[in-house]
């Protein structure tokens, strides 16, 4: 959520950054809005005051044996007055929340400009893509000659977008979430948490899923719905709610392995074969919480860990950065990492790594002590995939095929399946 004093007070400059994106403010409705909560909460004291006053003005007549009649129907009044005017400013409060929680983030000034993913903008390679001296096959095929993907099976238990490896290939998932697991805490100073999987309205809200995107979330039918997590960012960001850290507590660093459940609202149409885009799928997430003058080194940071791992697996990809109107609806600046993938002949997104700055910390009341003001101050939060393994499964697949449709199993794998070096049929 942006700041709201700024929101008053630089109304202009906010609406010319989120216009960036491609977003219209409408500037002149919030301060309307704004004007009137000014002028009922004015009112509304003032009601208060009064009946207060009133009250105890009762209280002296009484004791003085006077008629009291009048008091009491003046505080009757008074007193619907106040409720009314109580109604009108929570109404009023209420339609300025929800223009704040609707309204994107700030972005970073140096989130280049741009419409869509063509404007994005390429930072760096790592690798060259993979020459086979053969006809790549895609993950679908290979996953099937092996026997090692059922797609009719995934189908006829929960219906499309969904999978059933079997195997070395469901072994080899395990192996690569292991392998993150292990490398972002043993060498990269992460802590490993375990999350909920199953979270309320609050925590969505607070990382910002909600209210915009719920049509995109899977949502139990209970009294008190719980929402399936779309990424650990969720659980993990919400560790911080409502608490107020001391400057030795920060930076904190957690990696999380979760399945990620999300409906793919509005995506029909792209990537309907294969495991690209599915409703569950595994993932291995880097969540940082840091103090606002880390920040900008955090991003980098995080955004070379993920990267290790896919030089670990010997995995050609590239990093781009996001542009203006591609960068995620709660996020500052974001960059993703795309592998190589020989089946599309076509770099595709396996990580994004995102500083939300105090975009989430000011819905979440995720704060800091500064030390040097002793004042609390909201804390900076970051998130990334460490990385996608249903898409890193894909990567090495593809990567490491043989032309008999076997795949090699990259070297730093082989210590989590065994010492298996081939997958075969």
């Amino acid at each position: 959520m942006i700041d709201p004093k700024l929101l008053r007070q630089s109304t202009a400059d906010v609406a010319a950054n989120l216009a960036r994106r491609g977003y219209v403010f409408d500037a002149d409705a919030y301060l309307s809005l704004e004007e009137q909560r000014k002028s009922l909460q004015m009112d509304t004291e003032q009601l208060q005051s009064e009946r207060n006053s009133s009250s105890k003005n009762i209280g002296k007549a009484k004791a003085q044996g006077e008629d009291i009649a009048p008091l009491l129907a003046a505080v009757e009044d008074l007193g619907k007055r106040l409720a009314a005017s109580q109604r009108a400013l929570q109404d009023v409060q209420e339609q300025l929340q929800a223009v704040e929680l609707d309204l994107p983030n700030l972005l970073d000034e140096s989130v280049p400009d741009g419409r869509d993913e063509s404007d994005n903008a390429e930072v760096r390679r790592w690798g060259e893509p993979s020459e086979l001296g053969f006809d790549a096959r895609d993950h679908i095929e290979l996953g099937e000659s092996l026997g090692m993907i059922n797609f009719e099976a995934a189908s006829k238990i929960s219906g499309s977008r969904f999978v059933v490896m079997t195997g070395g290939l469901a072994r080899m998932q395990r192996a690569l979430i292991q392998f993150m697991l292990d490398t972002h805490t043993s060498e990269h100073g992460y802590e490993e948490t375990y999350v909920p999987y199953l979270v309320q309205s609050q925590a969505l809200i607070g990382t910002g899923q909600l209210p915009k995107f719920e049509e995109d979330l899977f949502k139990t039918n209970t009294e008190v719905p719980f929402y399936l997590i779309p990424t650990a960012e969720v659980p993990v960001t919400n560790m911080v709610r409502d608490t107020l850290l001391e400057a030795d507590q920060l930076p904190q660093k957690f990696v999380a392995h979760t399945p990620c459940f999300r409906s793919e609202a509005g995506s029909y149409g792209q990537d309907t074969r294969g495991m690209i885009r599915q409703h569950q799928f595994e993932k291995v997430e880097l969540v940082n919480f840091v103090a606002a003058s880390q920040s900008a080194e955090a991003l980098e940071a995080l955004t070379h860990c993920a990267e290790i791992i896919l030089q670990k697996l010997e995995l050609p990809y590239r990093v781009v950065a996001l542009c203006a109107g591609d960068v995620g609806h709660g996020s500052a600046k974001t960059y993703d990492i795309e592998v190589w993938l020989p089946g599309q002949q076509k770099y595709r997104e396996i990580s994004s790594c995102s500083n939300y700055n105090d975009y989430q910390a000011r819905r979440m009341k995720a704060r800091w002590r500064n030390p040097e003001t002793g004042k609390p101050e909201l804390i900076h939060t970051l998130n990334g995939s460490g990385v996608a393994a249903g898409r890193a499964l894909i990567a090495v697949m593809e990567n490491y095929q043989n032309e008999d449709g076997s795949i090699q199993v990259p070297v730093a794998l082989q210590p989590y399946m065994a010492g298996m070096e081939t997958l075969k049929a």
